[in-house]
């Protein structure tokens, strides 16, 4: 039978209990505070992290910020020839649309060389200013 200081208080309660309240004084192991105040001191003789250069990524975002507006412009421009080209009577695309909106072979093989070479411009680009040749 258990025995019990009031309805919800059992022998693993006060067991708990007892062990939690022991006067018992921890110690860290010996080096413990040592190791810890040298990683403090590393932390803080440690010079601070190097700042984004926002100087210089400004141009290419902005830059890059352009070309997107001129390719939805031009994207727009030609998806509105292609609707008025679509009128009941024609059947053809309007002579302003370059090749590369034709969808055919040609058209998938033009914009795949065009993401080759940008990827390996960019690439190239990157790895430049990397190295720190630029």
């Amino acid at each position: 039978m258990r025995r019990s200081i009031g309805p919800w208080i059992g022998n693993d309660e006060i067991e708990m209990n007892r062990i939690l309240s022991g006067e018992d004084e921890i110690l860290p192991s010996s080096g413990f505070a040592v190791s810890v105040m040298d990683a403090v001191r590393r932390e803080a003789a440690a010079p601070p992290p190097i700042p984004f250069p926002w100087k210089r990524a400004l141009p290419g975002l902005v830059l890059g910020g352009l070309m997107l507006a001129l390719v939805l412009r031009a994207l727009v421009v030609a998806i509105a020839h292609a609707g008025k080209a679509s009128a009941p009577h024609s059947t053809s695309l309007p002579s302003g649309i370059p090749l590369l909106f034709h969808g055919g072979i040609e058209s998938a093989a033009i914009w795949a060389v065009l993401a080759v070479l940008t990827a390996l411009v960019s690439v190239r680009f990157s790895m430049r200013l990397a190295s720190g040749r630029a």
